[in-house]
């Protein structure tokens, strides 16, 4: 596992960017074959994505040979609804962005069979020829996508209920009203987070600290999904200053000293 660490998260999501621009280019220069990435939403890969659609309008990259499959959506919510992930995802990438529509894959929490949706949607993963990067975030409690504490390190694509606290934390995006964020869920598996070639996690502010450390120094466990990370032989963590505050001294000056060591 490595971990990235910068000043604050506007240097964190400049670096993500343009980690998974150079990664696009890099299998561009080598391949026809599409470039398959993992996206998610809510408020931490915002300026992230705000970077990408910069560098696309500026002519630096495309998104024409890239495939995308997004970690999670709402049941039940409707997809025109502004808090849906369909409507965010468009609003704050793909609407300003020049990938194929075809190419863009977002679940359907609104599927007559939500466990068929959920199977094909795998199998369109496996179809696209599996994710070459995987962009996620993560829960105050360690969640990755919606596979709340206790999820299986094995699970794949499948409804969820959703946690009390997961429903207060995303409150901010309906009124501050828990009641109105959605009791379920279709989220991405653990396991099909971690088949990706490689994963990248944002993870910015004082409220992820407990998380991060769990994830990082505590062992590897369901209670906090993202500890799946350490068994990845590619994941990296990008995180800020507040976010990493809770791991040891000794742990900080480690993954510092290894990055520098990376780029002399």
């Amino acid at each position: 596992m490595k971990v990235i660490i910068r000043q604050n998260s506007a240097e964190g999501s400049l670096w993500a960017a343009h980690y998974i621009a150079a990664k696009i280019k890099e299998k561009a220069a080598r391949t026809s074959e599409p470039f398959v990435i993992g996206l998610c939403t809510g408020s931490t890969p915002i300026e992230t994505y705000a970077e990408l659609i910069r560098m696309v309008k500026a002519g630096e990259l495309s998104f024409k040979n890239v495939i995308s499959f997004n970690m999670d959506e709402y049941v039940g919510l409707p997809v025109e609804h502004p808090e849906s992930y369909h409507s965010f995802m468009h609003r704050y990438l793909f609407d300003h962005i020049d990938e194929k529509p075809e190419n863009i894959h977002i679940l359907d929490g609104n599927a007559k069979d939500i466990e068929a949706e959920c199977a094909a949607y795998e199998e369109a993963i496996v179809k696209a020829g599996g994710f070459d990067l995987f962009l996620g975030g993560v829960g105050e409690d360690g969640h990755i996508a919606f596979n709340e504490p206790f999820s299986s390190l094995s699970s794949r694509t499948r409804v969820v209920t959703l946690t009390q606290d997961t429903r207060e934390v995303n409150a901010r995006f309906f009124d501050n009203d828990p009641e109105a964020v959605p009791a379920q869920a279709l989220t991405v598996g653990v396991a099909t987070v971690l088949s990706s070639k490689e994963v990248v996690i944002l993870a910015f502010g004082s409220k992820k600290a407990r998380a991060l450390q769990a994830a990082i120094e505590g062992p590897m466990s369901h209670y906090c999904t993202l500890s799946g990370l350490q068994n990845h032989p590619a994941g990296t963590i990008v995180c800020d200053e507040n976010s990493i505050s809770e791991v040891k001294v000794s742990s900080y000056r480690y993954f510092k000293a290894v990055e520098a060591a990376e780029n002399r």
